[in-house]
């Protein structure tokens, strides 16, 4: 199958529809794109489970290290005022995992915005497609109208005119037949009138989707990023009480994160499989949803030198027809006119409406040409195989080095939370406030002394 134009399945569509599958089962599934099938469902839906499992290790490694950490932590020294050794590592390894998170939001807002401007790419040519359709179908009723009503007034005024002259009547009524021809050929050239899939809702749904899709993670990115910013404020004004909320929050933004890694790799793969050979399954999705027959859809999907045009012969018939009606018309001028002067007017008439028919149907010609649909084919397929596709690879990165980022602030948070000063929680009091301890106990030292 020839493929659209500017699109080649990238290294990454290769490299992903190359990875093994398998089934609930852990049964080989086969890489094709199916995604009514049971067995291919499963296998997607293990590529997800496997960010559960991966959640479910780093739940554990976190909570062993925890414990690890309060319950093997040597006693301190009574009147022990410095800190033990290893409390700067520690504060440092943390600052080190939030600037890695701050650099996965990043990435996390460029692969954001690069699957919008796929999927936005996927839209537009669906609407452009529309657009096309549309036209065809509005041109087709436009012409058959009016090759109708020629046929209903002027030509009907010019056989009742020339009764006289059989001969004439003969050739006016032949080019009746004619235009009664065109009218019949044309109308089967309305191929998308009735199809009950249309490319503007198709294109209404994936935008609200991607609408909601893009909004959800621009909030997982600002929570993740307000994270990580409250804990380097937090560690910086060693305040127990914020480092304590920033580390329930971490735990919150762990969980989403491998949420979302699951869903993106699941995508991803799925993705790929759809985009290392996409012309057969929207062959038959695109057949089985309209109903059109299997040379109209390969002429446009496919458009090549070896698929044949399926409206070649009306076409062909429609330009003879045409061509023999303005012969007919140029003998009836010349021939009918001198005898019947009121046979100019019809005969005018219908010249004028044969000029504007021709001039659409040149126009039809052009739509009907499968470079048109399959040029809005192939930048879909570069928005959703490119782009999206793109953007899905970053967001995955970004939940990777979110999720390792967050699982090492978590173990930093609590041994950075013990080394913070007893004197944390009047860290915040004024020194002048008479209800500071400090400036408390000042006070009655000094009544004492009086």
């Amino acid at each position: 199958m020839g493929a659209p134009p500017g699109y080649r399945p990238s290294a990454w569509v290769h490299l992903l529809h190359q990875l093994p599958r398998a089934d609930f089962q852990l049964r080989p599934v086969p890489s094709a794109f199916a995604p009514h099938e049971r067995e291919y469902q499963q296998a997607l839906l293990l590529v997800a489970a496997l960010a559960g499992l991966g959640l479910g290790l780093s739940l554990i490694f976190i909570a062993v290290y925890l414990i690890r950490f309060c319950c093997c932590r040597p006693p301190e020294p009574p009147g022990a005022k410095s800190p033990p050794p290893g409390g700067g590592c520690v504060t440092w390894n943390c600052i080190a995992a939030l600037l890695v998170g701050c650099a996965g939001i990043g990435i996390g807002f460029y692969g954001n915005s690069e699957t919008s401007d796929g999927v936005s790419q996927l839209s537009s040519a669906l609407l452009h497609a529309n657009h096309t359709l549309t036209a065809i179908d509005h041109l087709v009723l436009e012409m058959v109208e009016r090759l109708d009503e020629a046929v209903r007034t002027e030509l009907t005024t010019l056989e009742e005119v020339l009764t006289q002259r059989m001969e004439l009547v003969a050739a006016a009524r032949g080019a009746r037949r004619q235009a009664e021809t065109v009218a019949q050929q044309l109308q089967g050239l309305a191929f998308w009138r009735g199809v009950p899939l249309s490319p503007v809702q198709v294109a209404e749904d994936v935008s609200f989707v991607e609408e909601y899709r893009w909004l959800a993670y621009v909030l997982l990115l600002l929570l993740e990023l307000l994270v990580c910013l409250f804990t380097l404020l937090g560690l910086a004004r060693q305040s127990k009480w914020l480092v304590i909320v920033m580390t329930v929050m971490s735990l919150l933004v762990l969980v989403l994160s491998w949420g979302s890694m699951g869903l993106e790799a699941a995508t991803a793969v799925g993705l790929s499989d759809f985009c290392s050979s996409p012309d057969s399954y929207i062959l038959n999705l695109t057949q089985e949803e309209t109903g059109l027959g299997s040379d109209i859809l390969n002429y446009y999907f496919l458009c090549n030198q070896a698929v044949s045009n399926p409206f070649q012969q009306r076409l062909t018939l429609s330009q003879r027809a045409l061509a023999n009606i303005h012969s007919q018309l140029q003998g009836l001028e010349r021939e009918a006119v001198p005898q019947f002067p009121s046979a100019q007017k019809p005969v005018l008439s219908l010249e004028e409406t044969l000029n504007v028919t021709e001039g659409s149907f040149h126009q039809l010609v052009a739509l009907l040409h499968c470079r048109g649909l399959h040029k809005d084919y192939g930048a879909a397929l570069r928005g959703l195989c490119e782009d999206t596709l793109e953007g899905l690879l970053f967001l995955l990165l970004f939940s990777l080095l979110s999720a390792g980022a967050l699982a090492t602030i978590l173990c930093s948070l609590p041994r950075a939370w013990a080394l913070f000063p007893p004197s944390d929680d009047y860290e915040d009091t004024d020194d002048d406030d008479p209800f500071n301890p400090q400036e408390s106990k000042r006070f009655v030292q000094w009544q004492s002394s009086i």
